[in-house]
């Protein structure tokens, strides 16, 4: 059985930077049978981080569109996994506007890290967390998941221009604050969910280019990401090969 205690140590084994900023996506049930189950997941990372920032996505775009277009910030659930629904309830926790790709943070600089986000017409770009994690060059760990739920990689086929990811028209959204009112927040959306299905292209070049490793998390595989060292080989690719992620083709060999 893990504790908190030993996912602290997985963390300091992992060498993941308690002064730095941490972004999670996560799978609870990869990662064993906890004492204290999510909670003390949760207790575990903050403790870790309590010097740095840590972030977790409270996605809500699964359920936030033209038919459903009210996001409350206090209220609306995340659609990314137990973890996240509980770490945005836990106090001290800030959560970002955007309607539809949220993120919760705590710790240094939270209020300034999610601040904005409800001001960008896309999901992941230049005004959002997404973009902001580059700027702090930012560790982003995936917990018992793979680069298919790496919501960064959507960030970086915005910021290079790739054609077909998003949506020519606006939906009307709105976020609605805790006292009430509400912002209302034109937005595109990303074009189907396929072209995250074939992020996992890129894992063998992001660990021997140095951009990810892996480590344990508990029982969970889990992959260490570098989000600067990411994004200099995603543009290098996809400059080359726009259509890098619109299929499943291997990539060549050499």
């Amino acid at each position: 059985m893990y504790t908190k205690d030993s996912l602290m140590r997985d963390l300091m084994n992992m060498g993941i930077d308690r002064h730095g900023t941490l972004l999670v996506h996560s799978s609870f049930k990869s990662i064993g049978v906890v004492e204290g189950g999510p909670h003390t997941v949760l207790d575990a990372l903050s403790e870790y981080m309590s010097e740095g920032l840590l972030v977790l996505p409270t996605h809500t775009w699964s359920t936030i569109n033209s038919e459903n277009p009210k996001f409350y910030v206090q209220d609306s659930p995340t659609c990314v996994g137990v973890l996240t629904e509980l770490f945005r309830k836990r106090p001290g926790v800030i959560r970002s506007l955007h309607p539809t790709h949220s993120v919760a943070a705590l710790g240094r600089d939270a209020e300034e890290f999610v601040s904005g986000d409800e001001k960008s017409e896309t999901p992941c770009g230049y005004q959002t967390t997404w973009h902001k994690l580059l700027q702090r060059n930012a560790t982003i760990m995936l917990i018992g998941v793979d680069l298919r739920r790496n919501t960064f990689i959507h960030g970086v086929e915005e910021w290079a221009g790739i054609p077909g990811r998003l949506t020519d028209h606006y939906e009307k959204l709105f976020t609605v604050l805790p006292d009430g009112t509400e912002i209302e927040v034109p937005s595109r959306r990303h074009c189907g969910e396929s072209w995250s299905h074939y992020y996992w292209k890129v894992n063998d070049i992001f660990i021997k280019e140095g951009a990810m490793y892996t480590g344990r998390f508990g029982f969970a595989e889990t992959r260490v990401c570098n989000t600067e060292k990411m994004t200099e080989i995603l543009f290098e690719m996809l400059h080359k090969n726009p259509n890098l992620f619109s299929n499943g083709d291997p990539l060549p060999r050499g």
